[in-house]
């Protein structure tokens, strides 16, 4: 039996989360080497709101929505692979996370006392915001997001024919989009946008599609 109504609205969590990549990736923070204009930045508003209710948020809503693509995969071909997928989507965005919760409290902290005057914050930056244990943290939790993205796009494309081309997007475009922060900043807010239409374009095929490839329930009178 094909999910429920609850699992249907949930597949629409991921659409919500790419718009957020997108928004939350729509400016970038200047250049640790300019700690002035760094710290200006990090002290916004908006640097604050990007990582609690983008980033924070985001990570929230993309577990909830892999959670509901993988109710609807999960009695097919590719049921492996999804709930694998959704084992290292969960495990990617709860380490995302944490570095995210330290960029908004602490990066904002150093900026300000930075911009009062104190001395060595760009020192006490360097070991605590950019410190190693966060940069490992960040940079594996990346490693993570991009291969559950490719698992869970292999499953969507196995399951049907007629979800390959949605499936390919989405373990394209998540990894574009994590790959891009690190390489070619321009891009990302584009490749956020995207995965927002592949996964809205997915949350509407893979019920039709799961839902008619089920197979109808047979009455037998005796």
């Amino acid at each position: 039996m094909p999910p429920g109504r609850a699992a249907r609205i949930g597949l629409w969590l991921l659409p919500a989360y790419g718009l957020l990549l997108g928004l939350s990736t729509l400016t970038h923070q200047p250049p640790v080497a300019d700690f002035d204009a760094y710290a200006r930045y990090v002290t916004t508003d908006v640097f604050l709101v990007s990582h609690l209710a983008a980033s924070i948020m985001g990570a929230a809503l993309a577990v909830l929505g892999v959670v509901a693509v993988t109710a609807y995969l999960v009695s097919g071909v590719a049921a492996g692979l999804a709930v694998a997928g959704l084992v290292l989507t969960t495990i990617a965005n709860i380490y995302l996370s944490a570095a995210f919760g330290s960029a908004a409290f602490v990066q904002p902290g150093i900026g300000r006392a930075h911009l009062a005057g104190v001395d060595g914050m760009p020192a006490l930056n360097a070991d605590t915001a950019y410190g190693p244990a966060l940069i490992a943290t960040a940079a594996g939790a990346t490693l993570l997001l991009v291969t559950s993205a490719i698992v869970v796009g292999i499953a969507i494309a196995r399951t049907h024919r007629r979800l390959r081309a949605v499936g390919v997007a989405y373990a394209v475009l998540l990894p574009l989009f994590a790959i891009s922060g690190f390489l070619l900043p321009i891009v990302q807010s584009a490749a956020g946008f995207a995965v927002a239409i592949a996964t809205a374009v997915l949350a509407i095929q893979l019920p039709r599609t799961v839902e008619s490839a089920a197979p109808a329930t047979r009455v037998d009178s005796h």
